[in-house]
């Protein structure tokens, strides 16, 4: 069983910063990516950052050069530095392990954690 962790959440005034943490927990043998996606109220789910397996990151425009995402040597923990928030990035970011094989004969499945709201007023 694979689990997803996340933590460091919470209430930020605009233009302060945050960094969430993920991390994946279990029996991994291989995981293609990991990201962080973000749902506010009555809209979808959106991508905001993705780091996969060879390094080579994506982010939404919206967060391009505010957010930062980086992961461990292990790369089993992603991490999302946030700076400059705006009140439109309030919302519950979830963060997602793609493509994650737990045996090397059995396909990779996806994984998300259950979500950290961010709250960003004044």
């Amino acid at each position: 069983q694979v689990e997803l962790e996340e933590s460091g959440g919470g209430l930020v005034q605009p233009g302060g910063s945050l960094r969430l943490s993920c991390a994946a927990s279990g029996s991994i043998y291989s995981l293609y990516a990991m990201g962080w996606y973000r749902q506010a109220p009555g809209k979808q789910r959106e991508l905001v950052a993705r780091i996969i397996k060879g390094g080579n990151t994506n982010y939404a425009d919206s967060v391009k050069g505010r957010f930062t995402i980086s992961r461990t040597n292990a790369k089993t923990t992603v991490y999302l530095q946030m700076n400059s928030l705006k009140p439109e990035d309030t919302a519950v970011y979830y963060c997602k392990a793609d493509q994650v094989v737990v045996h090397p004969l059995v396909d990779g499945i996806d994984y998300w954690g259950k979500g950290i709201l961010v709250n960003v007023s004044s």
